[in-house]
Order: C-alpha cells, then sequence, then structure tokens
C-alpha cells in the first residue's frame, strides 16, 4: 500500500474508531480526538478532570478498539517504583529473575498520576522517554506502540501532588474533560443505568497503527508552516524582545519539544482529514492541547485570573 492510500485508509479508520469509542463514551469529542492524535504521533497523553468524568473508561475503550494490551496503574501515596516497572526475585535455583510490571503493555493508563509523590512519578520517565525500563544493572525493551496515559485530578483537590516539568513535558498533549451537557448526562445515565452492555469491536492492530505511525513522520512539511510552528512557541518565553502577553504572563515558556510536538501534531491533523501535508490551521488545531502544560504562568496572571488557555488564545490571535 503507498503512502497516498494509505493517508485516505487512515481517514477511514479515524472514523470507524471514534465510531466504535462513541458506542460507549458519550460526547467528550475533544477528548477522544487529543487521545487518538496522541496514538498515531506516537506521543503520550495527560488527561485532566474532576472525578467521575469517564477518563479512565474511555481509555480502556480505546485499548479495546485498538486491540492492544492494556494495563492500569492506580497511583497512590505508598506506590513504589517498583510497583510500575517490575522488581528481581530470588527464585528457588537461587538465582535472581525479573519479574514485569505493568509498564509492560502497549497503553498504561497511570490513574489519578498525581495522588502519588515525585519520586514513583519519576520511574515512569524512562519508560516514556526511552521505551525501555533499567532494573538491575539490565535494560529491558518495551513491546511497540507504547503508549502512557495519564489521568490527573485538578492540583486544587485534596490529597494531590503537583507533577515536575521534567515530567509534564514528556507528555504531548494535555487533554481537558469538561462537563458532560444536559442532553449528554442524561444519556450517560440512561446507557449506565440498564442491563445493556456495548461490545467494542477491534478496529486496528499494532502493526496497522505502526504502519501508519511511520507514513505520518515521512509527511512533507512546507517551510512557512515549520516557521510558523517554531515562531509560535518562541512567543512563550520571556525575554528582552519579547512578545507582550509573554513579558506580561509568563514566567516560562515552551522549549524546543513543544515544537517538535506540534509539527507532530499537526502532520496527524493533516492525515485525520484526508490531507497529504500540514498547513497552519493543523498546528493551530492542536496548539492548545501541545502548549496548555508548558507554560508557567506569573503572578499577575494569578491574580487577574487568566487561564493558560487564554495567554495561548492571545498569542494564537
Amino acid at each position: 500500500m503507498d503512502d497516498v492510500n494509505t493517508i485516505q485508509s487512515l481517514v477511514t479508520k479515524y472514523q470507524e474508531l471514534k465510531s466504535e469509542i462513541g458506542r460507549v463514551i458519550v460526547g467528550q469529542e475533544q477528548a477522544v480526538d487529543g487521545l487518538l492524535l496522541s496514538i498515531f504521533t506516537g506521543g503520550h497523553c495527560l488527561l485532566v478532570g474532576v472525578p467521575g468524568l469517564a477518563k479512565t473508561l474511555m481509555v480502556n475503550t480505546l485499548a479495546q478498539a485498538l486491540g492492544l494490551s492494556f494495563s492500569r496503574i492506580q497511583f497512590t501515596p505508598d506506590l513504589m517504583p517498583s510497583d510500575i516497572i517490575g522488581s528481581e526475585i530470588l527464585d528457588e535455583s537461587r538465582r535472581f529473575r525479573f519479574i514485569k510490571g505493568p509498564v509492560f503493555a502497549n497503553i498504561v493508563l497511570a490513574d489519578e498520576i498525581n495522588r502519588t509523590p515525585p519520586k514513583t512519578q519519576a520511574a515512569l520517565l524512562e519508560a516514556m522517554q526511552e521505551k525501555r525500563v533499567t532494573v538491575g544493572g539490565n535494560s529491558y525493551v518495551l513491546d511497540a506502540p507504547f503508549f502512557v496515559l495519564a489521568t490527573q485530578n485538578p492540583i486544587e483537590q485534596e490529597g494531590t501532588y503537583p507533577l515536575p516539568e521534567a515530567q509534564l513535558d514528556r507528555f504531548m498533549l494535555n487533554v481537558r474533560l469538561d462537563y458532560p451537557s444536559f442532553a449528554e448526562e442524561l444519556d450517560i445515565v440512561k446507557r449506565t443505568t440498564s442491563t445493556a452492555v456495548a461490545d467494542v469491536r477491534k478496529v486496528l492492530s499494532a502493526e496497522e497503527i505502526l504502519q501508519y505511525q511511520q507514513v505520518i513522520r515521512k509527511m512533507p512539511v512546507p517551510d512557512n508552516v515549520l516557521e510558523y510552528a517554531v515562531s509560535l512557541v518562541a512567543k512563550t518565553r520571556a525575554g528582552a524582545d519579547a512578545h507582550p502577553v509573554a513579558k506580561q504572563y509568563i514566567t516560562w515558556g515552551a522549549g524546543p519539544r513543544a515544537s517538535q510536538y506540534l509539527i507532530l501534531g499537526a502532520k496527524t491533523n493533516a492525515a485525520f482529514h484526508g490531507k497529504f501535508s500540514p498547513d497552519s490551521e493543523d498546528v493551530r488545531a492542536v496548539a492548545t492541547e501541545v502548549l496548555r502544560h508548558r507554560i508557567v504562568r506569573n503572578y499577575y496572571a494569578e491574580a487577574e485570573g487568566i487561564s493558560t488557555d487564554e495567554i495561548i488564545a492571545r498569542l494564537l490571535d
């Protein structure tokens, strides 16, 4: 299958995936789009929302539709790094044997990742960046494709630890889930208070996902789109010649990884809509979720109630 046909088939598969997920998840289309974007780009995704918005169910449903192995790690204050990556034990023959932890799956759901201390959060860092873990001096490669989809409660809630910036930067997207509308909540209650159970059909295999990822990576990007993405990220950085919005409201801006993810996200967004090359509108489509967790607001922004999303919107304007 050549690249043109592959992109065209991806458009069909994308719609099929959304349809299958929609059999279980009511609404939350923006969140579903963000998850699919990170999957086909090969990035990790952070889902932020209050408890009860079906974050865990959404990730579980996605894993079923993609036919990938899935594991869930419930992050708690007493969780240890070995509970994530695994540990070495002394077996009957008095030899050390490595017992793999739940991180050895295609999709790892890090549930309520900010309810555990930073030491344990950091256990995911090597796995997310290097796609492998090191225990007892030995490296173990994780199966491809590999994604960490983490859920996070708003940091104002009781018993939460803010994620360090280094950990946040490993996530390609920060996707926010909002409360459902009245009609959506009515549909949710109807579906979940009866005996009916929706079966999710497998739409894609691991091999097909890897193939689509390769084609998206090969997609050409015009120079003006590259320049637009890099200049947008540069606008978030405060300094002597900074953008007025950055000077006024930003302490720390986004790094080069943001530029990389803007382009990769734009490529994937273009592919989802049947385009063979991204344009500036594709960059704009992914900008908020790529930059949201990479900008640190200053005191003035907090005092005036200016959110990170509002700052990004001003920079885009």
